[in-house]
């Protein structure tokens, strides 16, 4: 089955096809992506507006792109998956709308897809992918979670943020740093020039009972630091603070995700979203995985931010799996800007 998957949930166009008669990496065909940034980073941040009329600048050029990757055509297609939601609601209206619009031109059935859901399952586009159960540490600009996934479509959430995610507050980070959006890879960059230590920064909720987050408070401590500083923050103290913002992010994920681990005798550790592209993230990771003998798996890094990829994966892994009934005739549609993930079921 040659599944078509799109994402437009806040500030990136991807689309892609994917076969489900084929397994892992080799069953994505194609895939192919714009990103806002370059747009948004005058604004310090997304605007929803302008997000919404780009996704519909270019989802149709996209697909002419992928399908002649894929040397097919739309008459090939047998089914269309696109995000639902979470996201920006006029974003996630262009996905679908044009996902049920080509639905109804081919007569083929379409499904909507949780966007956290298409992170979640997209390190089965890897090499080395993961089975059946593992945690899930779901860490992107809007979202901070802990899952444990048993099937496709059989999620428990463990734990989630209770204020700012952990992309937010890098983003926020950034500002207060003088770094351009996005501030995730900036503040990064940044932290692997500076020195640990300089600035202690809290690790909230670090030895909490449950598996929470809470990173408001963490941007609230660099923006107090910055003002005990001053106005001459040079750049020595500018990377040794985002070396110790990093670090305080990395320690609190990491420990929350071992725990996860401890608390479902599960051993393995699924990392997805943006932020799950993070190099110190990784690293602290890894060492912990040989250390505590679990195994850890990541998306390709092209994949850690919004695709058409991970989309068209879902849509594929549900059609293949749980067999919805799909309506193929009247093509109604709706998105959910705020969609709890374990309620996808």
């Amino acid at each position: 089955m040659l599944v078509l998957g799109l994402e437009t949930s806040c500030d990136e166009t991807g689309l892609a096809l994917y076969d489900s008669d084929l397994t892992g990496r080799t069953g994505l065909l194609a895939h192919a992506l714009h990103s806002q940034i370059a747009m948004h980073r005058e604004y310090g941040g997304v605007v929803p507006e302008l997000a919404s009329r780009d996704h519909i600048r270019h989802i149709l050029p996209l697909l002419t792109q992928v399908l002649n990757m894929a040397g097919k055509t739309k008459q090939d297609i047998n089914a269309i998956a696109y995000t639902q939601g979470p996201g920006l609601a006029g974003a996630l209206l262009t996905g679908a709308a044009f996902a049920n619009a080509l639905g109804f031109a081919l007569r083929r059935p379409v499904l909507g897809i949780h966007h956290l859901e298409g992170h979640l399952l997209s390190p089965l586009l890897s090499d080395t992918p993961p089975a059946f159960p593992f945690i899930a540490l779901l860490v992107s600009g809007g979202h901070t979670q802990l899952m444990h996934v048993t099937g496709v479509g059989r999620y428990t959430l463990l734990g989630e943020t209770l204020d700012d995610a952990a992309g937010e507050a890098f983003d926020k980070t950034a500002k207060l740093l003088g770094l351009s959006y996005p501030g995730g890879p900036a503040v990064s960059a940044l932290a692997r020039l500076g020195q640990p230590g300089l600035y202690p920064l809290p690790r909230p909720m670090l030895h909490t009972d449950n598996l929470d987050f809470s990173f408001s408070g963490l941007k609230t401590a660099v923006l107090t630091k910055v003002k005990m500083i001053g106005a001459n923050l040079n750049d020595e103290q500018r990377a040794n603070l985002a070396r110790d913002f990093v670090d305080a992010v990395v320690d609190v994920l990491l420990a929350k995700s071992l725990k996860a681990l401890r608390t479902t005798h599960t051993r393995q550790l699924v990392v997805a979203g943006g932020v799950g592209a993070n190099t110190q993230l990784r690293d602290a990771l890894n060492a912990a995985a040989q250390r505590h003998n679990y195994s850890v798996h990541y998306p390709d890094l092209e994949l850690c931010t919004d695709n058409g990829a991970m989309i068209a994966l879902a849509g594929a892994l549900r059609l293949k799996n749980m067999r919805p009934i799909l309506s193929d005739h009247h093509y109604a549609y709706s998105v959910k800007p705020r969609w709890p993930l374990e309620m996808t079921e």
